[in-house]
């Protein structure tokens, strides 16, 4: 990657609107944006300053426009950076985009200007990520918990382990320039303790993921049952639209419909199965196969029934889902047709009533959700792993630092110690970039889109 190329893309999204933001970051930013620009001379203005003028390709007359100028090094990348808000017609943006690449810029690629932050040092690698958690949030939980890497929550707490590990890397590698001497610089007993001290903080991250991955991702939450007890139904009262198909006919439903709902800053993944039954219809029975591998997956389960069958009938299903051992939730749907004496029965089995087709008890049933998976009172300001490779890093780091217990207590040569140290430590280089190849960045950033 040649970093003296001055990139250009659109950083709105694309498709008409009121306004379109184009982004330039180089050394010849400003001075590429001032050769088709008509108005005050860009180079000779302050960082930080909006400046209104004509884009104009010759005598041509491209669009009135507005360039933001954010002098190096008081940028995002830590380059020369403009911003020119135009109209947002597709044609006008096209046509700036391509007389700034016939002026000397190139289009950049996706993620790019975010790498180039990374490398000119504006935050680590595991912040740049969280700048991709940021722009993909859609609850406030994704929100806070991104925002809060950003700024590098996670990162500190790293930092402060990596500087801890490294003092005694440098203190055992004093002891192999004086092997023959037989002289130990790293106290075994300080290593030992501030590994037993780093490891449950190591473990408490990794176990955060279970929690950060729901809340970037969302809960997945499979509402399954017998066929026509009203899945479909309870669905589309959730997301107030008619999404899934509703029909007397039982097996309507033959594979999953997935959408998303946020309540109380919480997404949920609402996935709506085939009906559960024995049934001689192939493709029915492939969407009851999939309903069973969707049960497997789901974080909780809403199990549907209905006034018409026996509570010793949902005592066997529920018994069922008990084997699954994953948290579940049985509502009772048409609960309008239920009479006193069945809905007392029914109660035994600490049951949510619902009618689903008139939309009864739907908002307590949103807060009986909230409750059950226990996120509505999560405090986002800790630091959650939402990263599976950030998760697999911090895995070989503790399993790095456990060879270092052991070598420790069945004393080794310095060397080996000294080996399992650097190994911890390329490990959780890894999370920040202070370790990195450039497949990994390419992995990383041609995830993000173009433009940021």
């Amino acid at each position: 990657m040649n970093n003296q190329d001055t990139i250009i893309a659109l950083s709105t999204p694309s498709g008409s609107g009121a306004i379109g933001v184009i982004r330039l970051s180089g050394p010849e930013a400003i001075t590429l944006t001032n050769s088709v620009f008509a108005g005050k001379d860009l180079e000779q203005q302050a960082s930080h300053t909006l400046h209104f003028g004509l884009i104009k390709d010759g005598d041509q007359l491209v669009d009135e426009v507005v360039a933001g100028l954010f002098v190096a090094p008081k940028s995002y990348t830590k380059e020369n950076v403009v911003e020119i808000s135009c109209h947002g017609s597709n044609y006008i943006i096209q046509q700036i985009i391509n007389l700034l690449i016939s002026k000397g810029a190139r289009a950049a690629k996706p993620g790019e200007f975010t790498l180039r932050a990374f490398l000119n040092g504006a935050f680590d690698l595991s912040q740049a990520e969280a700048v991709a958690d940021l722009i993909a949030s859609n609850s406030k939980a994704s929100h806070d918990v991104a925002m809060q890497q950003m700024r590098g929550g996670f990162a500190n707490e790293l930092k402060a382990l990596r500087e801890q590990l490294i003092h005694f890397a440098s203190m055992i590698e004093l002891e192999l320039d004086f092997a023959e001497e037989d002289v130990e610089f790293a106290n075994r007993d300080q290593l030992k303790n501030l590994v037993n001290k780093i490891n449950p903080i190591l473990r408490r991250l990794i176990s955060s993921f279970e929690l950060g991955n729901v809340i970037k991702n969302g809960v997945p939450i499979v509402i399954a049952g017998k066929p026509n007890v009203g899945k479909s139904t309870l669905l589309n009262a959730l997301l107030n639209e008619e999404r899934a198909i509703v029909s007397d006919i039982a097996g309507t439903t033959r594979d999953t419909i997935e959408d998303e709902l946020t309540i109380g800053g919480i997404v949920f993944r609402f996935i709506d199965t085939a009906g559960i039954r024995d049934t001689a219809d192939i493709i029915e029975a492939l969407g009851v196969e999939r309903t069973l591998e969707k049960m497997k997956q789901a974080r909780l389960i809403i199990y549907m029934a209905d006034a018409v069958q026996s509570v010793e009938e949902i005592e066997e299903q529920v018994r069922g889902l008990k084997q699954l051992e994953i948290p579940y939730l049985v509502i009772i749907n048409k609960a309008d047709l239920i009479s006193t004496e069945q809905r007392k029965a029914f109660e035994k089995l600490n049951v949510v009533f619902i009618a689903a087709k008139e939309k009864q008890g739907i908002d307590e049933l949103k807060t009986t959700l909230l409750e059950q998976v226990n996120l509505h009172h999560i405090n986002t300001n800790e630091t959650l792993v939402t990263n599976i490779r950030h998760v697999e890093a911090l895995k070989q780091t503790e399993n790095a630092l456990q060879r270092v217990l052991d070598n420790v207590d069945n004393p080794v040569t310095s060397d080996f110690l000294a080996m399992d140290i650097k190994q911890a430590l390329h490990y959780l280089g890894e999370i920040t970039g202070t370790v990195t190849t450039d497949d990994l960045l390419e992995n990383i950033f041609t995830k993000f889109c173009i433009g940021k």
